[in-house]
């Protein structure tokens, strides 16, 4: 799981728990102007295929870590942490190490009204 805050100009993933050691990550700190866009969508994390990159990844349960998404254009990777596809939000990232984080969060929707309202 991934707990979202508002840090001034940008925005901080802080990766919970154990899935630090399996995401081989403990936070990211992404600026506000760098997302393009979130979205709740478990059909689409359930869904997803790719090559791991460096992570942990287990059949039907946790995928954590870096990821190549089959699907996604552009060469950059994707940010995973997640167990249930229910709780998770999808984000799109410009100019960034990663084109999309596919996070698991406790409150979806507060997360995606916090990513996708303009900034004060």
């Amino acid at each position: 799981m991934v707990e979202v805050t508002q840090q001034g100009d940008g925005v901080l993933f802080e990766v919970q728990g154990l899935h630090k050691l399996w995401a081989f990550k403990s936070s990211l700190t992404i600026p506000r102007a760098h997302i393009a866009g979130a979205r709740q969508d478990p059909e689409a994390a359930r869904n997803l295929t790719g090559l791991r990159a460096l992570g942990t990844a287990v059949p039907w349960g946790l995928k954590a870590g870096t990821f190549y998404l089959d699907g996604v254009p552009g060469p950059k990777p994707a940010f995973i942490d997640m167990v249930n596809p229910d709780q998770t939000v999808i984000i799109d990232l410009r100019d960034e190490e990663y084109q999309r984080l596919i996070i698991e969060v406790a409150d979806p929707a507060a997360v995606v009204a916090l990513l996708i309202a303009p900034s004060v």
